[in-house]
């Protein structure tokens, strides 16, 4: 079986559970014997939104609220059957959106 290359990209809105989830992934592909590369943390996407505190007397006060969305991206080179296993059989954090590519 040739050697695959599975990349994964993990986003969140709370940059602890990001975290939490790419070290509990980092851990058990490690655990298999895998070669991996990262975590990588990606810019972080921020919306930011402005919204009017009074529709009739206080039209010139804006209440403005923001949504930080943190990414991170992980490498997984040398992979194997084991690997494959492991990650499907993975309990992660909810809040936490996983993209895996092989």
């Amino acid at each position: 079986m040739p050697k695959q290359k599975i990349r994964i990209k993990i986003k969140g809105f709370d940059h602890k559970l990001v975290d939490q989830a790419a070290e509990q992934i980092v851990d058990t592909v490690e655990r298999t014997g895998a070669v991996i590369s990262g975590p990588v943390p990606l810019p972080t996407h921020i919306q930011k939104f402005s919204v009017i505190r009074s529709p009739f007397k206080d039209k010139d006060s804006q209440e403005q609220f923001e949504i930080r969305t943190h990414k991170r991206l992980i490498d997984i080179i040398e992979t194997s059957s084991k690997t494959i296993d492991a990650l499907t059989g993975l309990n992660l954090p909810s809040g936490v959106e996983i993209d895996i590519k092989l």
